[in-house]
């Protein structure tokens, strides 16, 4: 075995002198000049010195198991999993993938681009991905690129460790919820050393080495070198900056004037800044006097969608580019051209609040580790530049040393109910690198109980083993089961896709003609149903990008809402689940729509006390007032809020904000919602006036009972 592995890593490393006899490995076709050009560039890439050293790892690991540690920028992304595909080929693996996790999607589909280039094979066939609403494989795809949260949602559904025979769990210093749980679920699989065993490999940062080290029970590491050239001197503000984005537009300005070579990476906290410095940065850059073409700034962050390709994208005219992101580019998105690089120091994160069901909008310092990762973008010789717009007290006293783990941070119904997927009893002794707080396992089990997830073992019902099949938060896989029930499938499908790639409008209007237009899609049952008039409205646009453009829509997020509506669509079918003709509009669609909702999205209830627009939310008695972007709040006056109202997020800000929210009436909620539930709310008297309400309906329930029901017994009752 160690030979066959010996001549595949001879093979692919042969001079250009034999490139006319060599013979691509994975499709038997000859080697194109182009990968030989490529191969030079991964020759002097600092990981190439650990190749050999880690293929006899994977042959000889006791425990399956090999750790890759490395800076970013030293090629462990694009080389580890080519040198996995060899390994997998010299011992004809009978599954005969080797899959790679990617804790972000863009990552995942850029990386299949450049290794399938690299490797001189088809995208699609021998090299493919997956990600959310785009699965880019056949049946003779070798070596796949996944988002993690995917493959974890795989491995929840089948035995053992799942479809692949070696699995890179790549940039595990990110900290994403699917990766720290891949692990927890992996180490207690027990790989073994066994000829044909499966082989794992955890790829870090070196600040994260001796923690994976103590997970996996010291397995054998592979140390990456340090790469060539050396790090600049940081150079330091003296204080904080009022306006980040026009200090760092400055800094972008002063060095094209300077006229020093290279591109520029400028990190940014959140993607509302990053659009304001794009557009301030194009405005300025035209009007410098520059000897050459004025440089090209261009976006790096999720809702970018598929356009990030565009940084590795070589300019004809030779121009500079300025790649203006956020933590995305931390470790992922390495670009060999940036010597420059202008760092904010701060982050925003989403932080789920267990207590009171909110997400906080928390702007923090990045830690040691992102912004040493930041500072290592600039090695070379000579050295570039690192311009850090905080004083070095900020960094040293503030930041902590390592990423924040996702799992102590994000909601974890979604997570616990995989977990219950898997049949694990207890989420509670599942291994985790960082185990989450016990309040919010907790309450993503209370969660789940009301959701009627659960059975009264503690384990999924047969309703959480259906909510289990659909990639959607529990609350909204459960409005769209209910929506089989109340006949509105056909509109539930459109807002679940909306409600998760698509959730209308983050920006107030540029000017008056797009506020009308915007008008123009706004309905009048609200928030929900405006967005499946925004939907219907697009796919009768011919998904025309301009249409979006002049409404203020974000057109990439509504082509992955229609991707996402048609996989939806296509597993209710798989699960035969009776569908039902579209019928948005009437009124009694109009009624049935609000009854699926409020099956889902119960907990999220609110009363305006007052008559003014203070919504009290009802499990934890907080007051919060509407989204700007509601469309309650853009009627024109004397327009009165609704008394009621049902809401997707909760998100604690400068205001306290209710985002896409809808007119419900008390009277449905406590029609829908699970008897004790209303009795576990906290003291209020909106709980009152529900439990009052509750006992009025029964009472006229009984009392319009017709008196042929008693003659008969009792009737059957469908739980």
């Amino acid at each position: 075995m160690a030979s066959q592995l010996l001549r595949l890593a001879e093979q692919s490393g042969l001079s250009l002198g034999e490139s006319e006899l060599a013979v691509n490995p994975f499709d038997g076709l000859p080697f194109s000049s182009r990968y030989y050009e490529l191969l030079e560039q991964r020759r002097a890439l600092p990981i190439w010195a650990s190749r050999f050293i880690f293929l006899e790892q994977m042959e000889s690991s006791p425990g399956g198991v090999v750790l890759v540690s490395g800076e970013p920028g030293s090629g462990k992304s694009t080389q580890i999993p080519q040198w996995c595909a060899e390994f997998a080929l010299a011992r004809g693996f009978q599954k005969g993938r080797v899959t790679v996790t990617q804790p972000y999607p863009l990552a995942a589909l850029s990386l299949a681009l450049r290794v399938a280039d690299e490797m001189d094979l088809t995208l699609g066939h021998e090299v493919g991905y997956s990600i959310p609403q785009e699965d880019c494989t056949g049946p003779h795809t070798l070596l796949r690129f996944c988002w993690d949260r995917l493959l974890l949602q795989e491995v929840a559904s089948t035995r053992g460790t799942g479809a692949w025979d070696v699995l890179v769990l790549d940039e595990a210093q990110e900290r994403s919820v699917a990766s720290d749980l891949l692990q927890g679920l992996l180490r207690d699989a027990r790989l073994g050393n066994l000829p044909d065993g499966p082989r794992v490999v955890v790829v870090t940062d070196p600040a994260l080495e001796p923690k994976l080290q103590a997970f996996w029970g010291n397995p054998p590491v592979v140390h990456v070198p340090r790469g060539p050239g050396r790090c600049p001197t940081p150079i330091y503000r003296d204080t904080v900056p009022t306006d980040r984005v026009e200090a760092a537009c400055q800094a972008v300005l002063e060095l094209c004037q300077k006229d020093a070579p290279g591109d520029v990476l400028v990190y940014l906290p959140s993607e509302e800044e990053i659009s304001l410095c794009c557009e301030s940065l194009s405005r300025k850059v035209g009007t410098l006097a520059l000897q050459g073409p004025p440089p090209r700034v261009l976006p790096l962050h999720p809702g970018h969608g598929q356009a990030v390709q565009a940084v590795y994208e070589d300019t004809d005219s030779g121009a500079r580019k300025v790649v203006v992101t956020h933590w995305l580019a931390d470790f992922s998105f390495s670009l060999p051209s940036i010597r420059h690089v202008i760092d904010s120091g701060v982050e925003l994160r989403s932080v789920y609040n267990p207590q009171i069901r909110a997400e906080s909008q928390v702007l923090r310092p990045i830690s040691k580790c992102q912004a040493e990762a930041r500072q290592l973008r600039t090695r070379g010789t000579p050295p570039g530049s690192c311009l850090c717009l905080y004083p070095k007290s900020f960094r040293e006293l503030e930041a902590p040393p390592l990423p924040q783990p996702r799992v102590c941070e994000e909601n974890l119904s979604p997570l616990v109910l995989l977990l219950k997927r898997r049949q694990i009893a207890e989420p509670g002794e599942c291994h985790f690198l960082d185990r989450p707080a016990p309040e919010a396992l907790m309450q993503a089990l209370e969660d789940l109980d009301y959701l009627a997830a659960l059975d009264d073992e503690g384990d999924l019902s047969d309703l959480g083993v259906i909510l289990s099949e659909f990639p959607l938060p529990p609350e909204l896989a459960k409005a769209l089961l209910a929506s089989c029930e109340f006949d509105c499938v056909d509109e539930m499908l459109t807002l679940a896709a909306m409600l998760t790639a698509a959730p209308g409008f983050t920006r107030p209007p540029l000017c008056a003609e797009e506020a009308a237009l915007r008008r123009a899609l706004e309905h009048t049952d609200g928030d929900h149903s405006s967005l499946i008039q925004v939907y219907e409205a697009f796919i009768q646009s011919g998904a025309d990008k301009a249409w979006c453009q002049a409404r203020g829509l974000n057109w990439a997020a509504l082509c992955q809402a229609q991707k996402l509506r048609g996989e939806l669509l296509e597993l209710m079918q798989q699960i035969e689940l009776p569908l039902s003709q579209p019928a948005f509009g009437s009124e009694k669609n109009r009624r049935d729509l609000q009854k699926a909702l409020v099956s889902g999205y119960f907990l999220k209830v609110a009363q305006d006390t007052d008559g003014t627009g203070n919504y009290l939310l009802l499990t934890h008695k907080h007051v919060a007032q509407l989204s700007p972007y509601c469309c309650y709040r853009s009627r024109r006056a004397p327009a009165r809020p609704p008394p009621w109202v049902l809401y997707h997020n909760f998100s604690i800000s400068k205001d306290n904000c209710l985002s896409i929210v809808s007119e419900i009436q008390p009277q449905m909620l406590v029609e829908l919602a699970p008897p004790y539930f209303l009795s576990n709310l906290p003291p209020s008297e909106s709980r009152d006036f529900l439990n009052q309400l509750r006992e009025e309906m029964a009472a006229s329930s009984t009392e319009s009972e017709p008196s042929s029901t008693q003659e008969l017994g009792d009737p059957c009752v469908l739980q």
